[in-house]
């Protein structure tokens, strides 16, 4: 399914968040904090936009995804990062290599996120941080039923305009809809070891960024 949206990805995406997606981009990179120096895991990177930035910052960065589709794309695109294969719940990284690790809007999409988000502390080092930017439930109920109308009414009829493969895109809707609230994941990534998890909502709980040590 990735592999299909692969060619347009960048672009639908920032149709279908009216441009958000930027920003979220931009307060994922601020919740990190890459150093200089420092090696930050980018998980379900797609195409690298996600990556780019920590390198720009001097970070040594590597997008791992599990779709070659994506990989393809990324690396003809950003032919300087080190694009990697891997399955989230079977990193191909040995144990506390990273200083960071994130995902961003990928975590719904591992088939065992729990056993996901053990497997990403596995390969952060001990004083390691997590951050998880994720899609979550809007705060005010008066917004959270214009989200919802939107993602499954609106939101696919953009994309059979927009997207390489549309359909992909009602997947998307219906894993937003299930995926748990903001105290849900928090309690997630707290059961797979993480400490001191919080959180911080995005555009009115549309999205939530999720922060967590080693």
């Amino acid at each position: 399914m990735f592999d299909e949206v692969a060619r347009r990805y960048d672009v639908t995406n920032d149709v279908l968040s009216l441009g958000q997606d930027r920003r979220w981009r931009r307060d994922v990179i601020a919740a990190v904090d890459p150093q200089a120096g420092e090696r930050v895991l980018d998980l379900a990177a797609g195409t690298g936009t996600s990556s780019q930035p920590f390198a720009d910052r001097g970070a040594l960065v590597v997008p791992c995804d599990f779709s070659l589709g994506m990989l393809r794309v990324g690396k003809h695109a950003l032919p300087h990062l080190p694009f990697t294969a891997g399955d989230g719940t079977r990193l191909p990284f040995a144990d506390a290599t990273f200083d960071a690790v994130t995902i961003s809007f990928g975590l719904r999409n591992i088939v065992d996120p729990l056993a996901g988000l053990r497997e990403m502390r596995r390969v952060t080092r001990p004083g390691g941080r997590l951050v998880v930017c994720e899609f979550s439930h809007p705060t005010l109920a008066p917004l959270r039923t214009v989200y919802l109308e939107y993602l499954m009414k609106a939101l696919p009829t953009i994309a059979r305009a927009v997207s390489s493969s549309p359909d992909a895109y009602v997947y998307l809707a219906e894993s937003i809809r299930a995926w748990p609230d903001q105290h849900g994941l928090a309690d997630l990534v707290a059961e797979a070891g993480w400490q001191r998890p919080e959180w911080r909502n995005l555009s009115g709980g549309i999205v939530a960024l999720h922060r967590a040590v080693k």
